[in-house]
């Protein structure tokens, strides 16, 4: 799906840089992709940091891999091509946020490590952080806040990550949260003491 089909295009040039948006907001544009198990807290941290960070006076936004399921991406299923097209898609819109200079967290399950590394990739050099939000099956099963783990072993979702499906845990993140162990707070406090350490607020 990554195959370019338009024809007869060409790329228009904004008169507005990104580095003009950054100083417009007093930060660097960049996407925290949060990757894990299905209830592992990686929606629980986004939404957590972007409270936290707009608090303080940043823009922030949240992108939910099921709320992107709900519309941008309602076509694709849960098979290893439709998630790489999943992420594909998600990393394209991320990255437009991070070119407006807004701090995006990014929640989805991301199970592969190539197409983690696309996005990467698309965003280019110091615009990407990956975080993996590490929690064991065991952990995650023991919260199955929307009974998906209970689903699954009943055999009524197939290719159900960590379960039926293989789940590629980050080799190099630039962040681990350990939610086997740590708080929400915990969590998002070492992720926004991150960002701030990588000068994400004084552009």
């Amino acid at each position: 799906m990554t195959e370019q089909r338009a024809t007869n295009i060409t790329w228009h040039p904004h008169q507005v840089t990104r580095e003009d948006r950054e100083r417009l907001l007093g930060q660097r544009g960049v996407t925290v992709w949060l990757t894990g198990l299905s209830g592992s807290g990686k929606s629980t941290i986004a939404v957590a940091a972007e409270e936290a960070l707009v608090s303080q006076g940043h823009l922030a936004y949240v992108l939910d891999g099921d709320n992107i399921r709900h519309g941008l991406n309602k076509n694709l299923g849960f098979s290893p091509a439709d998630r790489t097209e999943n992420i594909r898609r998600i990393g394209e819109v991320a990255k437009l946020f991070t070119e407006t200079g807004v701090i995006v967290f990014t929640s989805f399950i991301s199970p592969y490590r190539a197409d983690r590394d696309l996005v990467r990739s698309i965003h280019g050099p110091g615009r990407f952080v990956e975080v993996h939000v590490a929690a064991s099956v065991e952990t995650c099963e023991s919260r199955d806040v929307k009974g998906l783990y209970k689903k699954a072993r009943a055999g009524e979702i197939p290719e159900f990550t960590g379960i039926s499906a293989p789940y590629e845990a980050p080799e190099r993140p630039e962040l681990v949260l350990d939610t086997n162990r740590q708080s929400v707070k915990e969590s998002v406090d070492r992720l926004v003491g991150y960002l701030e350490e990588r000068g994400c607020f004084a552009p």
